[in-house]
This record gives C-alpha cells, sequence and structure tokens, in this order.
C-alpha cells in the first residue's frame, strides 16, 4: 500500500475522529483495497468491498468528509479486519 493511503487509513482509524479527511483521498483508498467505486444519483458513490455494497455521499461544497461518514468507514474497515 502507498505512503498516502497509509495515511488516509490512520486519520480514518485517529481518535478521536478526525475532521480533515478529504473525501478525494478515500476514494482511491477503497479502490486501492479491492473495491469497485461507481457513480450513482446525484451526489451519491456505490462501494462494493468485502463482498457488500455501501453508498455513501459525497460531501460538498467541503470537500471534507463528515464525521458520520468517517466513523461508518472505520466500523466498516475494523469489521473486515483493515488496520492501519
Amino acid at each position: 500500500m502507498k505512503r498516502k493511503h497509509c495515511r488516509i487509513l490512520g486519520l480514518i482509524f485517529a481518535y478521536p475522529l478526525s475532521a480533515k479527511v478529504k473525501w478525494r483521498d478515500i476514494e482511491p483508498l477503497f479502490r486501492e483495497l479491492g473495491a469497485e467505486v461507481t457513480e450513482r444519483e446525484g451526489s451519491r458513490v456505490g462501494v462494493r468491498l468485502f463482498g457488500e455494497r455501501k453508498v455513501f455521499h459525497r460531501p460538498h461544497p467541503s470537500p471534507d468528509a463528515d464525521k458520520g461518514a468517517v466513523a461508518s468507514i472505520r466500523q466498516w474497515f475494523e469489521k473486515n479486519g483493515v488496520k492501519p
């Protein structure tokens, strides 16, 4: 895994939750882990990973992912054995 992906994974697992995780950095991390990322209606993004499909809302106008999305991604990764 590239250093940038490791850094983003560290931000996702940081305690307390970081509010400075850019969505444009999360999508490449999903792809690095083997995900299929698809565009959905509006600003939704479909992610197929670990045999599951999740739908996330791409933030706008701010480029930062909200803490709820980061917490959801963290729980999903923990459940499937992904660690920083």
